[in-house]
């Protein structure tokens, strides 16, 4: 910063911070461990379970689609069942197995 910068922003301390590249990991793990908390304390998981409550999150979500792609082979199984049964029942009444014999 010019003395002139200085002049116009007296306010505005400029200085050096000098730090070991260990001191700035472990400033740096602090900081992200703070923001972690912080994180899973605003969504309500801070009481430590926040690992065991995200395993029975995924597994009711894995149980959810497992369930919706059952129940969409079941009624494609219904669907099928049916359209071959009044293919059969169409046929038997065309060959006359079926119903009254005039």
């Amino acid at each position: 910063m010019t003395s002139a910068e200085t002049e116009n922003h007296p306010h505005r301390i400029t200085s050096t911070l000098t730090l070991r590249a260990e001191d700035l990991d472990e400033l740096l793990t602090r900081a992200a461990e703070r923001g972690a908390e912080r994180a899973l304390s605003s969504l309500g998981l801070e009481n430590g379970h926040a690992a065991a409550d995200i395993r029975d999150l995924r597994s009711l979500i894995e149980a959810w689609r497992d369930a919706r792609h059952t129940a969409w082979q079941t009624v494609i199984r219904v669907v099928t069942t049916g359209v071959l049964a009044l293919l059969l029942i169409g046929a038997a009444i065309k060959l006359k197995l079926m119903g009254s014999n005039p």
